[in-house]
């Protein structure tokens, strides 16, 4: 008897093992989503060309998460228009996706209000926003369903980059402000005041209304453009066309994305955003492996990358002094 029982346990030990590794695979078949804001779906369908979409991809498969091997990624693109983010969300919610990526602040507002519990994963957010919104309560312990990485440690970075920038100029007086909502301008701020800098707030909510922007911008006669947050700034077409009105209207131009300086715009300072798309994969590792969003820290940024188009500034008739050309993290000659 003892010998049938035995071997009854090793038979049904033999056939608990399988049964085990396949609930464990089926577990691993995770689904998850990411909603690109700066990017159209031919950018990061198949093998993506968007840059953002390699990085995050190579990211998770660094993590041992392979799309279409053992976890489905879900891609759809935004192209830069917040209001797409409603209905994406709720199809990918509709997918039952276990948590969802999105790598702007308007997005990550749109799709809490679709699901205000599934998991949210933000690349470069603005915690001043997020914190306004009430989607972030601290950033130790978010309390919420969202954490990830911040592009933005507050209005200093508002006021360091008036500050580069009228270091780089320093006789502009009069700064256009190019900004989208939810982001809100900051017209007055000790910086302004210590720099004499009168900051012109220009919004602009979406493409459409770029060309309006640009007609305020000109006959407000200002010497020089700090480019903000946007949903759609970000994209190539867009950035292009800021870069071009720069030059024709011969603004000192400067924004957050390297982007900038690379297609003709005098200077960006910002973070590395490359790790923040590493950075995202690891959340979602996280988040999958069973962490709650509400429980990881949000990231601030630490280390901010200032670049500089010597070529852009000749055309402008400006000479960057060496000191700064030395801080510079990239000199584009």
């Amino acid at each position: 008897m003892r010998r049938r029982a035995f071997l009854g346990a090793v038979t049904a030990g033999l056939l608990a093992a399988p049964l085990a590794v396949e609930a464990q695979q089926a577990k691993k078949a995770s689904r998850v989503a990411f909603i690109w804001n700066n990017a159209t779906e031919a950018e990061i369908t198949g093998v993506p060309t968007n840059r953002s979409a390699r990085i995050f991809l190579e990211g998770m498969r660094e993590l041992g998460w392979v799309d279409g091997q053992n976890i489905t990624i879900e891609r759809r693109a935004a192209a830069g228009r917040a209001e797409r983010y409603t209905a994406l969300a709720e199809e990918l919610v509709g997918l039952h996706v276990d948590l969802i990526v999105v790598n702007s602040t308007p997005g990550a507002m749109k799709v809490a209000e679709v699901s205000p519990t599934i998991p949210i994963v933000i690349v470069g957010g603005n915690v001043t926003v997020l914190i306004r919104a009430g989607l972030i309560k601290t950033l130790a312990r978010p309390g919420g369903n969202l954490t990830g990485s911040m592009s933005s440690t507050g209005p200093e970075n508002f006021d360091k980059t008036l500050q580069l920038l009228k270091e780089a100029v320093p006789r502009i007086s009069r700064v256009a402000h190019l900004f989208s909502p939810p982001f809100q301008p900051r017209p007055i701020t000790e910086a302004s005041r210590a720099l004499k800098l009168t900051v012109l707030p220009v919004e602009v909510a979406d493409p459409d209304r770029l060309e309006t922007a640009f007609t305020i911008i000109r006959k407000a006669h200002v010497d020089a453009m700090f480019v903000g947050g946007s949903p759609f700034v970000t994209i190539a077409t867009y950035l292009h066309q800021i870069a071009e009105f720069a030059a024709k209207e011969r603004l000192p131009a400067i924004f957050w994305r390297r982007d900038f300086p690379e297609l003709g715009g005098l200077m960006s300072f910002g973070t590395d955003w490359a790790d923040q798309y590493r950075r995202a994969a690891t959340f979602v590792d996280k988040i999958l492996n069973g962490a709650k969003p509400a429980d990881l820290p949000v990231e601030q940024p630490t280390k901010f990358d200032l670049i500089i188009n010597l070529k852009t500034a000749k055309t402008l008739g400006l000479t960057i002094q060496p000191a700064l050309q030395a801080r510079a993290d990239e000199v584009i000659e």
